[in-house]
């Protein structure tokens, strides 16, 4: 007997697609469809991972392109703030989706004479100048240019890309796959202008001259300045980096690599750090010969804020990490070289603003850890100095922008890490196409697209109960040996065909909705005998919220105060049992997701 009876499609009717600006159906899709809300380009994550399992590969990759640009990038390198919040990795119900390898694997396995589509505006004769060729830029580029404005973009460095190119290895990142996504983000039309330099010296343009012959202009500098670390005692106030050889800085110690300069380390190499620099940086001086490396952090290993297979792979390759120590001093030989990095011993407290852990010194706990090599990753801050016009920063030194993205100064906008400070690719990719809408919006004196629910009849469920007990597959790697001898060598090999289809069909697909006619059902509860969770309830009434959504359910404890039978789609895994089961057919299923469209 088949799962679904053959007369299910029959007796439904498929109406067409609709799209809604209710609140209710703004509202729902905002907090049923948990790994899209936490992206920050908003990626429409069921909806490709569907069409991964229906083998549909190159539409999964356009389904990307439409909101994070560069899917074959951030397929590697993500930070994966989606798959936080994914339901499948909810308690009780497993591990989360493997959500960036599947992006990746749309990446990977789309055919090879697959065209990508875009709905292009027409010319607008308006110019918009970007100063940086990071993520934010290259976004807000992509955006503009299909919007139809003519873009330039200025980009200080040799080659495109920002912190892609420069901050990442090539063993996390390939060179070729950031090469064809920046020219896909790029081709339609958008100037790029390297080794050309936006500021205050000799040879480089300033940012008046391009305010005065474009219309706007959109600063994406990036975050590239490094912290200094701050010491105690004789320490205080120094920057270890200026007396020391044996001490760099991490950003500018990976950049310089990726320019193609060499830079070596000793035998001994300690990285101060806990984000993906620090990580880089442990792993790059494990392939350039050092015997030992070291991670020091001042919290627990737990609480560093990359994903755990990163971390996984980082010991693989030999690197330790050692927690609860803040370095409060450098010790130096007679002849100034670097022979180990005094620490105080830290106990946790309580939680910091952002979620991350306090680490508190304890008083007298002070020691030295030996290492020959000092390599400082803490973070890094913007630079504003290149500016020579005068706009209002924040507390932190940030350029300050109001809610329509734009400066101080009129027609000077600022977007991505510029802006915020150091933060992830996504982050800076959703922020890049935020400001290309926000400076649309201005150039063409209103807006002229918007965010609307799209709603598909959906014929009958897409999932099976067996699904939710496939387990998460492992992302195949690289021989420890051929990785650790080489600097550019893969180390993630990516998802088979057959593991990609295996992980695809663990996505919950939360954008599909269920929902019961109340004035069809009879009460019989079928669907509630059949669900697997207690997903179905009886309730007595639903609160209305002021601004028209819907609030808490009340739960009915007797018959006679029943009003209705109703699915809670936040406990719901879309198993279609309830559908299957039910004998009047007043259960219909629709799928849900985030479109925008022309306004009128």
């Amino acid at each position: 007997m088949s799962a679904v009876p053959e007369s299910i499609e029959a007796r439904r009717e498929t109406p067409s697609v609709a799209y809604s600006e209710d609140p209710r159906d703004v509202d729902w899709v905002g907090k049923n469809i948990p790994c899209q809300t936490a992206c920050p380009a908003g990626t429409n994550i069921p909806a490709y991972i569907r069409a991964i399992a229906e083998g549909r590969h190159g539409e999964a990759y356009e389904i990307n392109r439409e909101a994070n640009v560069l899917p074959g990038v951030l397929g590697r390198i993500c930070s994966r703030p989606c798959e936080s919040a994914c339901r499948h990795g909810w308690p009780g119900n497993g591990e989360p989706v493997a959500i960036c390898h599947l992006k990746r694997s749309a990446a990977d396995y789309k055919h090879a004479g697959h065209r990508i589509t875009e709905r292009l505006y027409a010319p607008t004769a308006k110019r918009v100048a970007i100063v940086g060729a990071g993520p934010a830029g290259v976004a807000a580029a992509h955006d503009l240019s299909v919007l139809g404005h003519d873009v330039t973009i200025f980009e200080r460095e040799a080659g495109s890309g920002g912190m892609l190119r420069y901050g990442i290895p090539e063993f996390r990142l390939p060179r070729d796959i950031l090469d064809f996504e920046l020219h896909n983000a790029l081709r339609l039309g958008v100037e790029l202008r390297l080794s050309a330099g936006v500021g205050k010296e000799p040879g480089e343009t300033p940012v008046s001259a391009l305010l005065r012959d474009y219309d706007c202009v959109l600063l994406a500098a990036g975050c590239m300045a490094p912290l200094p670390l701050p010491l105690e005692g004789d320490w205080k106030g120094k920057d270890p980096a200026d007396v020391c050889k044996d001490v760099v800085h991490g950003l500018p110690f990976l950049m310089a690599l990726h320019r193609g300069e060499t830079r070596k380390v000793r035998r001994r190499v300690a990285v101060v750090g806990a984000g993906f620099t620090a990580l880089d940086c442990a792993r790059v001086a494990v392939r350039l010969g050092a015997e030992e490396v070291t991670i020091h952090i001042r919290t627990a290993e737990e609480y560093i804020p990359v994903p755990k297979e990163e971390i996984f792979e980082a010991k693989r390759e030999g690197i330790r990490i050692k927690g609860l120590r803040t370095p409060v001093g450098v010790v130096l030989d007679e002849k100034g070289r670097m022979k180990g990095i005094k620490f105080v011993q830290n106990r946790l407290g309580g939680w910091r603003e952002g979620g991350r852990r306090l680490a508190i010194p304890i008083e007298g706990s002070e020691f030295v850890d030996p290492c020959d090599t000092m390599l400082i990753a803490i973070g890094q801050k913007t630079v504003n100095d290149f500016l020579d016009v005068k706009v209002e920063l924040d507390r932190w030194q940030n350029v300050r922008t109001g809610e329509a993205g734009m400066t101080s100064v009129k027609g000077l906008f600022a977007a991505g890490d510029f802006v915020t400070g150091p933060t992830t690719v996504i982050e800076a990719i959703g922020r890049g196409r935020k400001a290309a809408a926000q400076i649309d919006t201005w150039l063409m004196g209103h807006p002229r697209r918007k965010k609307v629910v799209r709603i598909h009849p959906v014929a009958q469920p897409l999932r099976e109960r067996a699904f939710d007990f496939i387990g998460r597959q492992e992302m195949p790697t690289a021989a420890l040996h051929d990785r650790v001898h080489s600097g550019t060598l893969e180390v993630e090999t990516g998802f088979d065909q057959p593991h990609t289809g295996e992980e695809s069909k663990r996505c919950y697909l939360c954008n599909l909705r269920y929902q019961i006619d109340v004035d069809r059902c009879i009460y019989c509860r079928a669907c509630i005998e059949v669900a697997p969770r207690a997903c179905i309830k009886l309730v007595s009434g639903v609160e209305v919220l002021e601004n028209g959504t819907y609030g808490k359910l009340t739960e009915a404890k007797e018959w006679n105060q029943v009003g209705a039978i109703w699915i809670d789609n936040n406990e719901c895994i879309r198993c279609g049992a309830c559908f299957k089961a039910c004998p009047v057919n007043c259960i219909s299923i629709t799928r849900n997701e985030f479109a925008e469209v022309d306004i009128a």
